[in-house]
């Protein structure tokens, strides 16, 4: 019986496995910087948080994003007026364009709306006014379209409450309407933590 020891053959097939797995490894770097952001793959963006599992219920891959990410905060927005139905969905990102100019959380226009008109549902006629403001005795005001409507009330939701320090629902409340007691404050959180958290079950 011949004794296994040194063999050449052994020797040659080294450097021929070394450089398979080389390969093997450049050529997937060079697939992955191919591939812009996981949005290429996923159709998510690459800045959500994306947690890949597997189910032993039915042995299959699943793929969960949960959204978290900067850039996702437009999808929050849509996904958020989609499920109430809200005429303000076509706008979604002209109210994240608008809350990121004006340096305020996306979250603040959308959370106002719902909490003074069911997110635009119950509005003055012909008005586009969402937030109640600038209506008095003295009239209604009123804007041609819901697009000079968000321009108009981002502007003066800076303005008015952020740039003098009213930055939390209950200091805003104080000013702009002072009159409740507490619900108002009450009802802006919870639209918020709503929005935030992302549970947008239809």
């Amino acid at each position: 019986m011949k004794k296994p020891g040194f063999s050449f053959k052994r020797l040659l097939l080294l450097p021929v496995f070394l450089v398979l797995t080389l390969g093997i490894g450049l050529g997937e770097l060079f697939y992955l910087s191919k591939i812009n952001s996981i949005e290429t793959v996923f159709g998510i963006s690459d800045k959500e948080n994306v947690i890949v599992g597997f189910s032993e219920e039915n042995k299959d891959f699943y793929l969960k994003a949960t959204v978290t990410g900067a850039d996702a905060r437009p999808m929050l927005i849509k996904k958020y007026l989609e499920k109430y139905n809200s005429p303000l969905v076509p706008y979604s990102d002209l109210i994240f364009e608008l809350s990121e100019r004006y340096g305020y959380e996306y979250y603040w226009i959308v959370a106002i709306a719902q909490q003074e008109s069911n997110l635009c549902k119950k509005v003055p006629e012909d008005s586009h006014n969402c937030w109640g403001y600038g209506i008095h005795k003295k009239g209604t005001l009123k804007f041609d379209n819901y697009e000079l409507a968000l321009k108009s009330y981002a502007e003066y939701l800076k303005v008015q409450y952020f740039d003098k320090g009213l930055n939390t629902p209950e200091l805003i409340m104080k000013k702009y309407c002072p009159s409740s007691n507490g619900s108002w404050a009450n009802g802006v959180k919870q639209f918020i933590e709503e929005l935030k958290n992302g549970d947008f079950d239809m």
